[in-house]
């Protein structure tokens, strides 16, 4: 699959910028979009040092497409979720390189936790996260039950998912849902910079911490010293540790190529 219709996809200099591309609808998700999304992301993990996750328009997703079927109410949710939407957000954690969600407008339900599944979040003070689903009698999905109560605590996500009103960009960082909130003017300017600089970075350690992070959310402290000794072994023995520290020793900024 190279030919996307729902999404845009660029891969140069080491950056991927996969764009959900139905402006029209907010860039809601469509089957085929979770399919191309999928597709995307694994393919950028392979050819890419960082990828970007972005929509086009005014919103970042506004969720699933609702109108994405012939009858949306006699729509089995559970087999959508398992078999369209936990392919897609797999392929998000488990690229092996940098994951920036740069939210640009609305991300709301599915949309949201879309965004909340990359490594980093970095919106535009115009964007908005919305957990909607109680709108329509439904649960959040898409990983929100797990992302949100890690990230905000349990009384910000209940209050959230209960309420399902807009948290701004800004008391998004506040309360330590995304990493950070920038200006709208020159947002664009400031997620490249961001992820230019990822894309210089050390890819093997980048991929080790990755891995070390997300699984400490499951292991005790013995496991989690154990894992980190094996990671750690990994980044030692590559070349970017090698360059590393003689870029230390000769006072001058590190050339990362990976491996």
């Amino acid at each position: 699959m190279t030919d996307y219709k729902t999404i845009g996809f660029d891969c140069t200099n080491g950056l991927a910028v996969v764009t959900l591309n139905r402006p029209e609808v907010m860039n809601a998700l469509s089957a085929q979009m979770r399919a191309e999304i999928t597709h995307a992301m694994r393919s950028a993990g392979q050819a890419a040092r960082v990828v970007v996750l972005t929509g086009a328009g005014r919103a970042f997703c506004s969720g699933q497409d609702l109108g994405d079927g012939a009858n949306i109410a006699n729509i089995d949710i559970e087999r959508t979720l398992r078999d369209e939407y936990e392919p897609m957000l797999n392929a998000i954690i488990d690229c092996p390189v940098p994951v920036i969600a740069a939210v640009n407008g609305a991300a709301a339900g599915a949309g949201a936790n879309l965004a909340l599944a990359a490594d980093v979040v970095i919106a535009s003070e115009a964007a908005v996260f919305v957990q909607a689903f109680t709108r329509i009698g439904l649960i959040p999905d898409a990983g929100g039950t797990y992302w949100l109560p890690r990230q905000v605590g349990f009384a910000r996500a209940m209050g959230a998912a209960l309420f399902a009103e807009p948290v701004p960009a800004r008391q998004a960082a506040e309360w330590g849902m995304i990493w950070e909130a920038v200006p709208e003017d020159g947002f664009e300017a400031h997620w490249r910079a961001r992820a230019a600089q990822l894309a210089s970075g050390p890819t093997v350690a980048y991929a080790n911490l990755k891995t070390a992070l997300r699984r400490s959310v499951s292991n005790d402290f013995e496991t989690q010293l154990s894992l980190e000794a094996e990671l750690q072994g990994r980044c030692g023995a590559s070349r970017d540790f090698k360059e590393g520290v003689l870029a230390f020793l000769e006072k001058r900024k590190a050339r990362f190529e990976g491996c």
